[in-house]
């Protein structure tokens, strides 16, 4: 602004931190801003690129100024202008660092801010306790809204797989292989013997005559055998005898 705005406000009793109010008449929009410096020539106000965008205002318009009272902002709501905006590591504290540069926020406005060699702009939704507030020295709360164009990522439920245990084949010791059982080998009816009956059966004796298995024979011994006396034989001597010559 030029110094002239400086002396004119100085005879007044203004607040500070100095707070105006910007109309541009010919489209009926109004926006809120600080000042940065009074060394501009007389008749003429410099602003910023995306401030004269809210004005709809050209370069060489007419702007009408007014200073101005405003509270101070407890809350703030903001709507990126572009899902580019979701890239940033941590935007919230992006969005607080570049908030120092400004000096008051007005609902409906778009503002840019500059990160890593890019402008990102946002429209403020939404200001509390008023539709234009003072962020200078406050503690405000900030929130987001979705970003212009943004759509969310389609969610597909994936059912878990339910986990197979021992899904390998094993290995017998003897080489067969697993689950293959020999087939019996078939009976010849010649094979199948019955019992005997017992035809010397007394009432109160059960006998039972198995001929399944074999019945071991008797050997039979000698009677030299069974009187068979253990050291009954005659003794040698380790020592030879003497022959007489």
């Amino acid at each position: 602004m030029p110094p002239s705005a400086l002396d004119q406000l100085s005879r007044l009793n203004i607040t500070y931190p100095m707070l105006f109010k910007l109309t541009n008449k010919n489209s009926d929009r109004m926006t809120h801003c600080g000042v940065l410096e009074f060394v501009a020539d007389e008749g003429i106000c410099y602003l910023p690129h995306w401030m004269m965008q809210n004005l709809l205002l050209e370069e060489g318009g007419l702007v009408q100024v007014e200073s101005v009272n405003l509270m101070v902002a407890t809350y703030s709501k903001f709507q990126p202008q572009s899902p580019d905006f979701l890239d940033i590591t941590n935007p919230k504290a992006v969005l607080e660092n570049a908030l120092r540069n400004f000096a008051c926020l007005t609902t409906g406005d778009v503002i840019a801010i500059n990160y890593n060699e890019k402008i990102y702009e946002l429209r403020v939704m939404e200001t509390k306790p008023d539709k234009a507030v003072s962020i200078i020295e406050c503690d405000m709360n900030v929130d987001f809204d979705a970003p212009l164009g943004y759509k969310e990522p389609e969610r597909h439920m994936q059912r878990p797989e339910e986990p197979t245990a021992f899904t390998g084949s094993g290995n017998r010791l003897d080489g067969k292989k697993k689950g293959i059982e020999p087939s019996p080998a078939p009976l010849d009816p010649s094979d199948i013997k019955r019992g005997i009956p017992n035809y010397d059966f007394k009432i109160g004796r059960i006998t039972f005559i198995r001929n399944s298995r074999q019945q071991p024979r008797k050997i039979e011994t000698d009677d030299t055998a069974s009187n068979f006396i253990a050291f009954s034989g005659e003794g040698q001597s380790l020592r030879k005898k003497d022959r007489k010559p």
